[in-house]
């Protein structure tokens, strides 16, 4: 994503597009750090570096030892929630929640891109959404959703002090969350988001004049909410302040874009933006929230984009690609067959919990999605994953390829079609879906394979609602990816391309 992609005076918003939620952004010297939640998706906690806010790029992940995956018993839309990520003392910490496998723990690296620490523990702190933050003699506050507050050695895991409630936002307001507390000049900040993740969400704040409070609330609260508005990105919460290169103050949080009808749904989860941020009376004030931002008043420094076709060439896959929970060297490989991705399948299919998925964000509203398949030793395809009841897939078998469409407790087989023996290229376009009424799906997601010619051939054309989060539930938005759901499947090429009308 680089700025002149985009009218003149304007770059591209969200930050970090599809399935980045929960950010948490820290600043070392020029350089500029940020942690995403990562739900059941195995490696997890994608860290991004960046020199100016606008252009990131992914540089590893927290979790990306096969002794840190995901138990199979962790149900989708649990796992890993909401990090904090910090710099402290010459080390960075990040401290996370890994709902249904273990609570909340700490990691901690001397570079960002890893390798980090094993989990610390952290037994003595309930509660999800953990913060850090250090007072004048060192003393580590970890704040968590409530909002309640204690000390924390760091070293061993322990609390120095029992818990305390803090200022948790909003009266009768849902869900107080994501608390981040900050010293900027003499006052203590509590930043939170309350009223739920969805339509509701918003951002408040209060002050004090120590990191336990007595906390007063801005006046102004919320500073940011877009709930009852016809703005283009919804939900928006859960967010992190930073210090930008000029002086000036910025936001990250999350937000949706949701599309079609009413209610609207949104595919792609939700996703960090950017939001400018001045200060009045002592209060920060965050400006407009829109899909395309002005160009900072800093300098820019563009990354380049993520190449359309991985060739699967090398010994380690890029930190971009997730699989389900966990990913056995057994499984998947890229050294059985060189230039080739190699899945083995566990897992019947796609519902099942210890499937063999290898696949990356959708991250754009409209895209296109090539890979050329061998499964002339067993079964599978290219998948659209939601989570395990919500799922679109084309897959090979026996000389067809067939489409399947797993929406809640139904899988019909929706197409079939007679293939040549040997490799053959799926495809997945995600495209807009022609104006109907009210109820218009946000898209179309059209399965099909690819002739040698070139040309196309869809199989179904499936409405992308099912494959939503107003639909399924949950928090995560969709991965396209490669699968096996029996014998041996190789992958030799997937091209991932956004579309012009994205």
């Amino acid at each position: 994503m680089s700025a002149q992609h985009h009218p003149p005076g304007t770059v591209a918003n969200p930050v970090i597009p599809g399935l980045h939620p929960d950010p948490s952004v820290c600043r070392v010297g020029e350089d500029y750090y940020l942690a995403c939640s990562s739900f059941e998706y195995f490696p997890g906690i994608p860290v991004f570096h960046s020199r100016d806010l606008v252009h990131w790029t992914q540089i590893g992940n927290v979790l990306d030892r096969p002794e840190l995956h995901l138990p199979l018993e962790v149900p989708s839309s649990a796992g890993i929630y909401a990090p904090t990520l910090r710099h402290h003392d010459g080390r960075f910490h990040l401290v996370v929640t890994s709902v249904g496998a273990g609570g909340n723990v700490l990691f901690t690296a001397t570079d960002p891109a890893g390798p980090w620490s094993d989990p610390l523990p952290l037994p003595d702190v309930p509660g999800i959404d953990p913060d850090l933050a250090w007072d004048e003699d060192g003393t580590c506050w970890v704040t968590v959703a409530g909002v309640s507050q204690q000390p924390v050695d760091l070293a061993t895991g322990r609390s120095l002090g029992p818990s305390r409630p803090l200022w948790s936002g909003t009266v009768d307001a849902q869900a107080p969350e994501a608390p981040h507390l900050y010293r900027i000049g003499v006052w203590w900040y509590l930043l939170i988001a309350e009223g739920g993740t969805e339509r509701g969400h918003s951002v408040a704040i209060a002050r004090g004049r120590t990191p336990s409070g007595p906390f007063e609330p801005c006046p102004h609260n919320p500073l940011l909410t877009h709930r009852g508005t016809h703005r283009p990105i919804q939900n928006t919460g859960h967010a992190d302040l930073v210090q930008a290169p000029d002086g000036s103050w910025c936001l990250v949080l999350l937000g949706v874009r949701p599309g079609g009808g009413t209610p609207g749904w949104h595919v792609l989860g939700r996703e960090t933006f950017l939001a400018p941020v001045t200060w009045a009376d002592g209060w920060p004030v965050v400006g407009g929230l829109t899909p395309e931002l002005p160009v900072p008043a800093w300098p820019l420094h563009p990354v380049p984009e993520a190449p359309v076709r991985e060739d699967f060439d090398g010994a380690a896959l890029h930190p971009r690609w997730l699989s389900v929970r966990r990913r056995p060297a057994e499984l998947v490989t890229t050294g059985e067959r060189p230039g080739w991705l190699t899945l083995h399948a566990a897992g019947a299919s796609l519902d099942a919990p210890d499937a063999v998925f290898v696949g990356r964000r959708q991250q754009h509203p409209f895209c296109e999605v090539r890979a050329l398949v061998d499964a002339t030793a067993g079964r599978g395809g290219l998948a659209v994953r939601l989570d395990e009841r919500h799922h679109y897939e084309v897959e090979a078998v026996d000389g067809e390829v067939k489409v399947f469409a797993r929406i809640g407790p139904l899988r019909p087989e929706v197409a079939a079609v007679r293939v040549p023996a040997g490799p053959v290229v799926l495809g997945i376009d995600v495209a807009p879906h022609p104006p109907e009424d009210s109820r218009t799906a946000p898209d179309l997601v059209v399965l099909g394979l690819e002739q040698p010619d070139g040309a196309f051939t869809p199989l179904a054309s499936l409405d992308g609602r099912y494959l939503s989060t107003e639909v399924a539930g949950g928090f995560t938005g969709r991965v396209i990816g490669a699968y096996a759901a029996a014998g041996t499947v190789h992958v030799d090429w997937f091209d991932y391309r956004p579309r012009k009308d994205s």
